[in-house]
C-alpha cells in the first residue's frame, strides 16, 4: 500500500478552491497553458473532431457498398473516401489518440509528477498536430487524394493528380508532434519519478506508454524521410521510386512498412496499457504476472520492427525473406498472447464488477484475439497470397484498431472521466453504447472475414451481386457501430455541464493519480508524494473502503 504524505483520502477537500479547469477560463489561459493536464484536454477535442470526419467518410463507404452497383458515389470519387477515411483515421486518431490524451493527462499523475519533462514542448507538439490536421483537411476540402492511405507508387508519384503532396506534408508535419510527444514521456518516466516509483513499481500504463514512445521516435523519422523523398520524386522527377524513371516501389513498400508496422503497435501498446489498468481494477486483483506483461510491451516494441516484411509476400520479394517474416510474425504474437492469458488469469475468481469501463475491457479481450489470431493468417506465405487485397485485410485490421484500439481508448475515457472532469457520467447510457459498441462493431466487419475468404477485393465500388447480402450485414452494423459511438459523445457532454460530482476515488484504486482531487490540482499534488506500496495492490490491506466507493459509484441517468 502506497504511502503519500499528507495526502490521504478523509483529507481530501471535495470541494478544491482552485484545478487545472477553473485555473484561469480566458481563450489565451489554454492555448498558452503548460499544464499537462489541459493540452490532453485539449487534444481529446481535437482528435474527437477528427474521429467524427473520418466516421462520416467510413458511413459514405458503407452506403455505397450496400449495393453491387457504383451508384451513389462514381469509382474516382469512392477512390478519394476512403484514402481519406484512411488518412484521418490512422494519422489524425489512432495513432496519437491514447497517448496524446491520457498518456498526457496521466503520467505525470501516475509516477507522482507535477508536470511532464518539457512542458513547451509538450505544447509545442499540440500545435504541431493541429498544423498538421489542418493541412490534411485543406487538402481534403480542395479535392483529396486518391492513392489509398499507403500512398503506393507509382499512384501516388506517376497517376495521381490529386492533393497528394500536400496530405504528405500534413504527414510529415503530424511525425513531429508524435517524436516531441514520445521523447518527452521518456525523459519524464526516467527522471520524475516521485521518490519509491521503482520501475517494477509503475503502473502498465505507464510501461506502455514508454514501450510506445520508444517506437515513435525511432520510427517515424522512416515514415517522414520516405514522405520527403516521395515528394522530390514528384517535384523533380528523381528516379527514387517510380520505375518509369528508374524508381524501385518496391522500396517504397519497404520503408513505408518499417514505420507502418511497428504504428500498429503505437495504436495497441497503450490501448493494451489501458486494459490492464481496467482487467486489475475491476477484478479487484493484483495483475497476474506484472513483470512478464511489462517486459512484454517493451518485446512487442523491438519486435514489431522486424515483421514489416510480411505486409510484402506478394510484391516479389525473395521466397526465403518471405519466410524469415513469416517465422517472425509468429513470434511477435508470443509477448501478446502473454498480455492476453495474464489478463485472463487475473480475471480467474477476480470479484467482478461489470462498469461501462470494463464492458470495454472484456469486449476488448474478444475482439482483439480475432484480431490476433487472424493476423497469423496473414502471416502464413501460403495463405495471404489468397487473401492479399480482400475484405479479410479490411476485417483484420479493424479488429485489431478498432476491437482492440478504440474500445480500449472509449475504456480509458469513461475509466478515468471522473478524474479528467470531476463529474460522473450515466452508468445506464454507458453500458448501452458499450453493447451497441460491441454488437455493431461484430455485425459490421465479421461479414467482411468471410467477403474476402470468398475473393470479394478491397477498395471497389462495385461488386458482384452474390456478396451483397453480406455487404448489407456490415452496412446495418455499422449504422449500430455509429449510435454506439455517438452516445458517449452526448452522454459525457452532459455529464460535464450537469453530471454529480465525483469523489477523489470513486473506483477505489491505489494508484497515485486517485490520491488527488478531481479535478486534480494545477500542479497535481499539494505535497510531493512518497511511495512504498507494491503496485496493484487490493483489499483491506490498502485501508480503502470498497464496498462504500462502489455504492458511490452509482450514476444518475439522463
Amino acid at each position: 500500500m502506497q504511502n503519500v504524505d499528507a495526502i490521504n483520502l478523509e483529507n481530501i477537500k471535495e470541494e478544491a478552491p482552485v484545478n487545472y479547469l477553473t485555473n484561469g477560463f480566458t481563450l489565451r489561459s489554454w492555448l498558452l497553458t503548460k499544464d499537462h493536464k489541459r493540452i490532453a484536454i485539449m487534444y481529446l477535442l481535437s482528435i474527437s473532431v477528427f474521429f467524427m470526419l473520418g466516421g462520416l467518410y467510413a458511413s459514405a463507404i458503407r452506403l455505397e457498398l450496400l449495393t453491387p452497383a457504383s451508384d451513389l458515389l462514381e469509382s474516382g470519387t469512392y477512390n478519394k473516401v476512403f484514402t481519406q477515411h484512411g488518412v484521418i483515421m490512422v494519422f489524425l486518431f489512432l495513432i496519437p489518440a491514447i497517448p496524446a490524451v491520457l498518456g498526457n493527462f496521466l503520467i505525470p499523475l501516475m509516477i507522482g509528477a507535477k508536470d511532464l519533462a518539457f512542458p513547451r514542448i509538450n505544447l509545442l507538439s499540440l500545435y504541431i498536430y493541429w498544423i498538421a490536421g489542418a493541412l490534411i483537411v485543406f487538402a481534403l476540402l480542395q479535392g483529396g487524394v486518391d492513392t489509398g492511405w499507403t500512398f503506393y507508387t507509382p499512384y501516388s508519384t506517376t497517376f495521381s493528380n490529386s492533393y497528394v503532396m500536400l496530405v504528405g506534408l500534413g504527414v510529415f508535419v503530424n511525425g513531429f508532434s508524435s517524436i516531441l510527444t514520445g521523447l518527452n514521456f521518456i525523459v519524464t518516466i526516467h527522471t520524475m519519478r516521485a521518490p519509491g516509483m521503482t520501475w517494477f513499481r509503475l503502473p502498465l500504463f505507464v510501461w506502455a506508454q514508454y514501450a510506445t514512445s520508444l517506437v515513435m521516435i525511432l520510427g517515424t523519422p522512416v515514415i517522414a524521410i520516405t514522405v520527403l523523398l516521395l515528394a522530390l520524386e514528384r517535384l523533380v522527377g528523381i528516379g527514387i521510386f517510380d520505375p518509369a524513371i528508374g524508381g524501385d516501389p518496391i522500396l517504397f513498400q519497404h520503408l513505408f512498412w518499417f514505420y507502418s508496422h511497428p504504428a500498429v503497435y503505437i495504436m495497441i501498446l497503450p490501448g493494451m496499457g489501458v486494459i490492464s489498468e481496467l482487467i486489475s481494477n475491476f477484478s479487484r486483483k493484483k495483475i497476474f504476472g506484472y513483470e512478464f506483461i511489462a517486459f512484454s510491451s517493451i518485446a512487442i516494441a523491438v519486435f514489431g520492427f522486424l515483421v514489416w516484411g510480411h505486409h510484402m509476400f506478394v510484391s516479389g520479394q525473395s521466397i526465403y525473406a518471405g519466410l524469415v517474416f513469416s517465422f517472425l510474425t509468429m513470434v511477435v504474437a508470443i509477448p501478446s498472447a502473454i498480455k492476453v492469458f495474464n489478463w485472463s488469469a487475473t480475471l480467474y475468481k477476480g470479484s467482478i464488477s461489470y462498469d461501462t469501463p470494463m464492458l470495454y475491457g472484456l469486449f476488448f479481450l474478444g475482439l482483439f484475439m480475432i484480431g490476433g489470431l487472424t493476423g497469423l493468417f496473414l502471416g502464413s506465405v501460403g495463405l495471404t497470397v489468397h487473401l492479399t487485397d480482400t475484405y479479410f485485410i479490411v476485417a483484420h485490421f479493424h479488429y485489431v484498431m478498432v476491437g482492440g484500439q478504440v474500445l480500449a481508448y472509449l475504456g480509458g475515457i469513461h475509466y478515468w472521466w471522473s478524474k479528467m472532469t470531476g463529474k460522473i457520467y450515466s452508468e445506464f447510457w454507458g453500458k448501452i453504447s458499450a453493447m451497441l459498441v460491441f454488437v455493431g462493431f461484430n455485425l459490421t466487419f465479421f461479414p467482411q472475414f468471410i467477403l474476402g475468404y470468398l475473393g470479394m477485393p478491397r477498395r471497389y465500388a462495385s461488386y458482384p451481386p452474390e456478396f451483397q447480402v453480406l455487404n448489407i450485414f456490415s452496412t446495418a452494423g455499422a449504422s449500430i457501430l455509429g449510435i454506439g459511438l455517438t452516445l458517449p459523445v452526448i452522454y459525457l457532454t452532459y455529464s460535464f455541464f450537469f453530471g454529480a460530482k465525483a469523489s477523489a476515488n470513486p473506483w477505489m484504486h491505489p494508484g497515485l493519480e486517485w490520491r488527488t482531487s478531481s479535478p486534480p490540482p494545477t500542479e497535481n499534488f499539494d505535497v510531493p508524494p512518497v511511495v512504498t506500496w507494491e503496485a496493484y495492490e487490493f483489499g483491506e490491506e490498502s485501508g480503502l473502503d470498497i464496498e462504500g466507493a462502489r455504492k458511490s459509484v452509482v450514476a444518475p441517468t439522463v
